[in-house]
């Protein structure tokens, strides 16, 4: 089977990280068996969501992994002029959510699979497919517990993230937070007799930028990113039932974007003392007063070696010179500090066109893909 004819069933696949993904991994599932492939499903606790991991080559030697996700976010309130969980290709493109990030990847890996599976292997080639990257790249842990209690791991690992076939040896680490606020009710008519928790969420939230205003002036630095600093960013604040009565609750989810070698511990510590710092004068009137910073979950950054060994060798499938960095998280993190396995980021088309309306893939980035994945399996057939 083709590329383009696996491309076009997973782009079929409506695998929004709020739904199963189950049948598409089904499907890559038996691709992979009919091939004579081992595969392994690990399932979430429900079974609607499972990860994937198959191995084709000889056994017991480390080899090398390609790593992808298969759930894509939402289409709701995008203009799209395109169906979404479609297939059309015009123009030298390839639309469908997920093309982009990361549906044309996994399709050039399986059939990476397939095509190795009938080749003479001296080492083996592996694939990892997860599920729920988009919502912190929290399915893929199940899979890394697995491999951590494995006798052999993979030599080297290539997230195939779209960088416009760039090898790619570093992202940002990410930390979700969010501060709950805990004022008192009243009618808006009293409202000085009340303690807003809205308006204590705005005070938090004034911190929350001047942190990063000084962390952007004076922090660490890093030019390989386009936004060269760690990074304090709010998404939401929510709060109030309606507008006559004072709100009681309200919270704030912001999150930290950060370089390698800074202090988050030592940032969320500051945060957490300028919330005590805002309700501590109010508790003599207001005892309930609160403003209280939880962690919601994090991933780490990725912080590979220019001159590693898996930076040399993914450079030699593509024929690149240089390396770059990007602004946004994979899995690879994971795989390099919990596994100890060297990973880079390497996949076509940019996420620029990713989480938009007509997301596409250009048919040239599918094919320097695919050539990067054919000039890997001669490297496995001749022992790496």
């Amino acid at each position: 089977m083709t590329m383009h004819e696996i491309l076009e069933r997973l782009l079929a696949f409506d695998t929004v990280s709020s739904k199963p993904n189950i049948a598409l991994m089904g499907y890559v599932k038996g691709l992979l068996e009919e091939a004579d492939i081992p595969v392994v499903l690990v399932p979430d606790a429900g079974g609607g969501k499972a990860n994937l991991y198959a191995t084709t080559g000889p056994a017991g030697m480390g080899g090398v992994m390609l790593s992808g996700h298969t759930d894509v976010v939402p289409v709701e309130g995008q203009a799209w002029t395109k169906p979404p969980f479609a297939l059309t290709q015009a123009d030298g493109r390839i639309y469908g959510r997920g093309a982009a990030d990361m549906k044309g990847f996994v399709a050039c890996a399986v059939a990476a699979m397939l095509q190795a599976s009938r080749r003479p292997l001296r080492v083996p080639l592996h694939l990892a497919l997860s599920y729920d990257e988009e919502i912190g790249c929290m399915g893929v842990r199940s899979l890394i517990d697995m491999l951590e209690a494995a006798p052999v791991r993979p030599r080297f690992c290539i997230v195939g993230e779209p960088t416009g076939m760039q090898v790619a040896t570093g992202h940002k680490g990410k930390v979700a937070l969010r501060a709950t606020c805990v004022g008192r009710e009243g009618h808006s008519a009293l409202a000085p007799l009340a303690l807003n928790a809205l308006h204590l969420a705005g005070d938090f939230l004034a911190e929350v930028r001047g942190l990063q205003a000084e962390v952007a002036a004076t922090g660490l630095r890093d030019g390989d990113y386009d936004v060269p600093y760690t990074t304090l960013h709010v998404g939401k604040m929510s709060g109030g039932v309606q507008v006559n009565i004072v709100p009681n609750h309200a919270t704030l989810d912001f999150e930290i974007r950060s370089l390698a070698g800074e202090d988050v511990a030592g940032l969320i510590t500051r945060l957490e003392a300028a919330a005590e710092g805002i309700v501590a004068p109010l508790r003599a009137e207001f005892p309930e007063a609160a403003i209280r910073v939880e962690r919601l979950w994090d991933y780490p950054g990725l912080g590979t070696p220019s001159d590693a060994g898996v930076v040399n060798f993914v450079k030699g499938l593509t024929g690149a010179n240089g390396t770059i960095k990007v602004a946004f998280g994979t899995e690879g993190g994971l795989f390099d500090q919990r596994l100890g396995i060297p990973t880079v980021i390497c996949g076509p088309g940019s996420m620029a066109q990713g989480h938009k309306p007509d997301e596409f893939v250009t048919v040239e980035q599918l094919e320097r893909c695919e050539a990067m994945l054919g000039a890997l399996i001669g490297r496995l057939e001749a022992g790496i």
